[in-house]
């Protein structure tokens, strides 16, 4: 598969993944949504492993891929959907663009990744405003919405580690079987925690939100966990999360297409300031290098290299 093509795949999913949760949840609860969403994910996953692998790897590398993946998967999904109850889903698009400069913040002494070069460092301070500006006129902050932002920023903080944790580990297994294994030992965590937290079984659910918590099951949880892996074991931890500076600007349309929301000045300045982010994370050593006469280029999202690594 082209990275390029998966990364564009991620992109479009988690670009609806917000609003999806916020419409899984309604007349289930977000337990019963998270639980029900990940139950199906897990069966589609075993389904497309018996099909494709016949089998699992375990060996100790990938047990511990697992490990990490299970503590972006579960950590992150749980405060997701909880701080979802208090915040727009536009909101928790904004949050999530912090994960760049987190996971270059965890990924410089782990990896021992170029996080802070000049290039990269002004697109995650052009992309982190960019947000802000879209977002920031709009947002009335409360009790409620600061447990909502809290939750989702400590989601996004277990996210970049668990990335990083990967991507550290470096085992020979497929996106696949990432994903499967991951929720394998998630869905466990998660059906004990809506046992004991609630238990109950929603009657009446609308049919906009079994829909939903069948599309975040298939192409949430599956699909683009799959995508997101693969993409993340050929480029840098830094150039994956990326994608959630760039699925923010796509959720603004989806947003205004299907819930006629607003594009005012403030969007369009936010949606300039991103983009000049991305070429400023791609192209921005490379100019700068040439500028000052040294050879600081980093190498691109797409490069050669990152093409190559593991076949």
């Amino acid at each position: 598969m082209s990275v390029p093509a998966a990364y564009i795949g991620v992109i479009i999913i988690w670009s609806t993944t917000p609003l999806a949760i916020q419409w899984s949840s309604v007349g289930a609860g977000f337990l019963f949504a998270v639980l029900g969403r990940m139950v199906l994910g897990m069966f589609v996953c075993l389904l497309l492993v018996a099909v494709l692998r016949g089998r699992l790897s375990w060996h100790r590398a990938a047990r511990n891929t697992y490990l990490a993946a299970t503590l972006g998967i579960f950590g992150t999904m749980l405060c997701i959907y909880w701080g979802a109850q208090f915040i727009p889903s536009g909101l928790i698009s904004v949050v999530y663009g912090l994960m760049p400069v987190l996971t270059g913040i965890i990924a410089a002494p782990l990896l021992a990744e170029r996080s802070f070069t000049v290039g990269r460092v002004t697109a995650m301070l052009l992309g982190v405003t960019g947000l802000a500006v879209i977002f920031g006129s709009s947002v009335t902050l409360g009790a409620h919405a600061a447990y909502g932002i809290g939750a989702v920023l400590v989601g996004v903080t277990l996210h970049a580690l668990g990335t990083v944790l990967i991507k550290r580990i470096d085992a020979n297994v497929s996106a696949l079987e990432v994903t499967t294994g991951a929720l394998i030992l998630a869905v466990p965590l998660f059906l004990a925690t809506w046992l004991i937290f609630d238990g109950t079984l929603p009657k009446d659910v609308p049919v906009r939100a079994v829909a939903s918590i069948v599309y975040l099951g298939v192409f949430g949880s599956v699909i683009g966990f799959v995508l997101y892996f693969y993409v993340l074991r050929r480029i840098s931890a830094g150039s994956t999360a990326l994608i959630t500076l760039i699925a923010p600007v796509s959720a603004l349309w989806i947003g205004h297409g299907f819930n006629n929301e607003p594009l005012t000045r403030d969007i369009v300045v936010g949606t300039s300031l991103i983009l000049a982010a991305l070429v400023s994370y791609n192209w921005g050593d490379r100019w700068s290098g040439r500028v000052l006469g040294a050879d600081s280029s980093a190498p691109g999202t797409f490069d050669r290299t990152d093409r190559q690594r593991d076949g």
